[in-house]
């Protein structure tokens, strides 16, 4: 039997991969593959516990990222807008991440005053937070305003 939530996950991850190294064709089909198999995915189906955080909601946040990383800010919002549903008060760390990477993809689309808005808002929740990763996110952020 496969784990097609893990194998989902390992194709988000080539996505991300990808569009770091901006090709939107690789980087589009990964995550293509990556939402098929999560499609196929059944919860609790022999799939081991440390996955269940990748779920459809978690994907969309994700690839809202790959097309910020392609400089393709319709396509990152409108990933987010599938994304909305992510609970705003568990994940802190992943909701911070999410408004770094979303207000810079409004910083792409030239929406300068909802990309500070986000922006102060990821601030606000990544102080609270000990993560490289997500520090990452907001100086990437902050590099593009300059």
């Amino acid at each position: 039997m496969y784990n097609f939530r893990v194998l989902a996950f390992t194709k988000l991850i080539e996505a991300r991969a990808h569009a770091r190294d901006n090709n939107a064709k690789a980087a589009s089909a990964a995550l293509a593959a990556s939402e098929s198999l999560l499609d196929q995915a059944r919860d609790g189906a022999g799939e081991p516990a440390w996955i269940d955080f990748y779920h459809h909601t978690r994907l969309s946040a994700d690839a809202g990222e790959v097309f910020r990383d392609l400089k393709n800010p319709k396509a990152a919002l409108a990933w987010n807008a599938q994304a909305a549903a992510m609970p705003t008060g568990v994940l802190t760390r992943s909701v911070g991440m999410r408004l770094a990477i979303v207000g810079t993809a409004h910083l792409q689309a030239k929406d300068l005053d909802q990309c500070l808005e986000l922006g102060n808002q990821a601030v606000d929740i990544l102080a609270r937070v000990q993560s490289s990763r997500a520090k990452d996110d907001v100086h990437d952020g902050l590099a593009d305003c300059g």
